[in-house]
């Protein structure tokens, strides 16, 4: 995890499910509140699986951030995991990016 200006940067590695999601969100709610961060970027390169409690963590940030009017970028996805985000509806709610450097790009801009 990494704070620039109002983003927090979160880069994922190995699995996001059930054993690793409670504790991540416990962290990242407290780091969003303690720092008032308005965007979040969530960084997939690293990952190999997302399960369903990764989707609901998602969106349970974006809830979080909504009232503060910020947003949620996906970065770095690959196929198999684009495919969740397809499926699940996250598209709808969240910006898809190539990279860091264009998340940044769409949060500068928005």
């Amino acid at each position: 995890m990494g704070i620039k200006r109002n983003i927090l940067f979160i880069r994922f590695n190995g699995e996001l499910d059930h054993m690793t999601c409670e504790s991540l969100k416990i962290r990242t709610c407290e780091i969003l509140e303690k720092y008032y961060i308005k965007h979040l970027i969530l960084n997939f390169e690293k990952l190999s699986f997302m399960d369903s409690s990764g989707i609901g963590y998602i969106i349970g940030r974006f809830s979080q951030l909504k009232k503060r009017s910020g947003k949620i970028v996906l970065c770095s996805i690959n196929d198999l995991i684009m495919r969740l985000v397809n499926l699940s509806g996250l598209r709808k709610i969240c910006l898809i990016a190539r990279d860091e450097d264009e998340a940044q790009e769409f949060l500068e801009v928005a």
